[in-house]
């Protein structure tokens, strides 16, 4: 069943008033908020190369209280074990029975702060249940319940002692990107007070329940078949670039239009438009782009080359709303 106008306005009201409630701790930050809705409506996870101090642990918890959740944040570092983020059983001696203790990764939004810092048996840890939805302890399966976000941040300045994920781990996240320094106006605030201080916890605004419905909601956006056609036009020009060694796959596809079905939803339109595609295209496809080494070697980025190939691409000129 398509989502409906009316459906559409009250996805788009609730979307609202959690952006601006995060953005009472996280100010001038809209954007980067909002993407991190729609990785949570569009059940994916979030990954920020981000330097330190820029508000990612703020935007985790900040997003967890809004909808009644919880939150949790791991510190990656080379000694983390998988079990200390998925959780372990424990024998007890006095019922003679193993109990399962589980980890911080059963919360509503983790921040795995730093992914890149631990080992990569202890990143597939994490990977694994990001893309099934539970973890396996002892040949026994723990759910963990919806929303989940994993929001994973990676510092891309310091790159010592770090393990890079590869490719087809970050393929796994559905959207990347940057929180980045404030504006003069938003430091000016923050500097006189004006922001929530970090030990203030934000009333929700909405319950899990309600997040629940929404994601329902997003996925019945509608999808006209030129835009389809316009998201696998761009899949195939990243292929075909010059620069590129291997573009994005199908997976990266479906992800654009699973985005755009949010970021629709989120606007108050129940179809989806190519604005939402052009919009999306560098934080859900850039990070799934390998490069020819002597491209990056020129200084080409991934999100140069997916802002030449949308400048490239016609997108339909059809009328797509229903």
């Amino acid at each position: 069943m398509t989502m409906t106008p009316e459906q559409a306005r009250w996805f788009a009201d609730i979307a609202d008033r959690i952006v601006a409630n995060v953005e009472t701790v996280l100010l001038g930050k809209a954007y980067v908020v909002r993407l991190g809705l729609t990785a949570m409506l569009s059940e994916g996870h979030l990954l920020l190369e981000d330097v330190p101090g820029t508000g990612k642990t703020s935007l985790a918890r900040a997003l967890a209280e809004s909808v009644r959740g919880t939150t949790q944040r791991v510190q990656f570092t080379p000694d983390l074990l998988p079990g200390d983020i998925t959780g372990i059983t424990v024998y007890d001696q006095r019922s003679g029975e193993f109990t399962f203790h589980p980890g911080p990764v059963f919360a509503t939004i983790v921040l795995a702060d730093e992914i890149n810092r631990a080992s990569p048996k202890t990143q597939s840890a994490l990977l694994e249940v990001m893309e099934e939805g539970y973890v396996t302890v002892d040949g026994i399966r723990h759910p963990v319940e919806a929303p989940f976000l994993v929001i994973a941040t990676q510092n891309p300045i310091e790159q010592a002692g770090t393990y890079r994920l590869p490719e087809a781990q970050l393929d796994r996240f559905l959207i990347r990107t940057a929180i980045g320094y404030p504006d003069h106006g938003s430091t000016v605030r923050i500097l006189s007070g004006a922001a929530s201080p970090r030990a203030a916890v934000l009333d929700a605004v909405v319950e899990l329940e309600t997040v629940r419905d929404m994601i329902d909601a997003a996925r019945s956006v509608h999808v006209d078949p030129v835009i389809s056609d316009y998201v696998a036009r761009l899949v195939e020009a990243t292929r075909e670039h010059a620069d590129v060694r291997l573009g994005a796959s199908v997976r990266g596809a479906l992800a654009l239009v699973r985005c755009a079905k949010t970021f629709a939803a989120l606007d108050g339109r129940h179809y989806v438009v190519p604005d939402d595609v052009k919009a999306l295209a560098e934080p859900v496809l850039a990070h799934r782009l390998v490069l020819d080494p002597e491209a990056e070697f020129d200084g080409v980025t991934p999100s140069a080359v997916i802002a030449q190939v949308v400048l490239e691409t016609a997108p339909p000129s059809d009328r797509v709303a229903v």
